[in-house]
């Protein structure tokens, strides 16, 4: 996943960000509210972490700011406070989870997830798209029960196409989403990779890989199943 951590303590945004990186997500960091705002406006992150206290604007005002523009990124607030009030000014405020500082990186894992997966109408952490299942939980993916092995920007790239499910992606989103912006190879590699991962799901399904070239648009993962239950309606 892509995830932006907006945190003001060097040390603090370093090993969440390792922490995060180990477990393959993506992850931009600033340490200014308002800069978060404009990052969170120019790219489709699955979910921003938050603190409190920073450099600029606090971190409840720049949560505001984000609901008031009608921005519906999952949010999970960072804190050193145990204070009540400020665990419920900021799930008022809009945030979806508060977590308080220090914490276990399998916790913050998890709870990304959970939010994330709420974000998307998912109730468990299997994403279901036709016959691909994807579990966010193991980094796995099966095609009609069967598994297949992906590589790590594989893995990535499905997870991108099956959060946004039915949702045209741009060559150039997913590549931010694989590469975050840092030493990005030539836009032709997300061809490659979604030829690579046509073949491997239809290898072990139907034949059918269910990804969608959109002329002039990008890729879309076709969720057969709900195409298939809005007919039977």
């Amino acid at each position: 996943m892509h995830i932006l951590l907006v945190e003001d303590n060097d040390a603090t945004a370093r090993s969440v960000e390792l922490n995060l990186g180990s477990a393959g997500h993506n992850v931009s960091r600033t340490a200014s509210g308002e800069d978060a705002i404009a990052l969170a406006e120019t790219y489709d992150y699955d979910a921003i972490l938050m603190d409190l206290e920073l450099e600029d604007i606090s971190g409840l005002e720049a949560l505001r700011t984000l609901r008031a523009r009608r921005l519906s990124t999952p949010v999970i607030v960072l804190s050193a406070s145990i204070d009540m009030d400020s665990k419920v000014s900021a799930l008022a405020a809009g945030a979806d989870d508060y977590m308080t500082k220090p914490f276990h990186k399998a916790e913050l894992t998890a709870r990304i997830n959970a939010v994330v997966r709420r974000s998307r109408g998912q109730a468990d952490s299997i994403i279901r798209t036709g016959a691909i299942a994807l579990n966010l939980n193991t980094r796995s993916a099966e095609v009609s029960g069967v598994p297949i092995h992906l590589t790590p920007s594989e893995y990535k790239m499905l997870e991108l196409l099956s959060l946004r499910k039915n949702s045209v992606l741009t060559k150039e989103a997913c590549l931010n989403h694989l590469y975050n912006g840092l030493s990005e190879p030539e836009i032709k590699i997300i061809d490659v990779f979604i030829c690579k991962l046509r073949k491997k799901i239809a290898a072990a399904g139907d034949g059918d890989s269910q990804i969608e070239t959109v002329w002039g648009g990008g890729y879309m993962l076709r969720d057969t199943t709900a195409r298939e239950s809005r007919l039977a309606a």
